[in-house]
């Protein structure tokens, strides 16, 4: 799975979550996004976003057909 840590958790975390593909929004140059775009940007190069950021269920763009 290929794991983007937002920065607001700890960047230690990523030692933890072994057999996964981990980088880091400071990693990426995305730190300075807000919750809306960085979702977009990360869509198809992330499998899961892990944060505390309790604001991100409002910031999903969830499509319907």
């Amino acid at each position: 799975m290929r794991v983007l840590l937002d920065g607001c958790v700890p960047r230690r975390l990523a030692k933890e979550l072994t057999g996964h593909e981990v980088r880091t929004v400071h990693e990426m140059g995305w730190a300075d996004l807000d919750d809306g775009p960085l979702l977009d940007v990360m869509a198809g190069t992330y499998d899961f976003l892990v944060t505390v950021d309790k604001g991100i269920p409002d910031q999903q763009r969830i499509q319907t057909s």
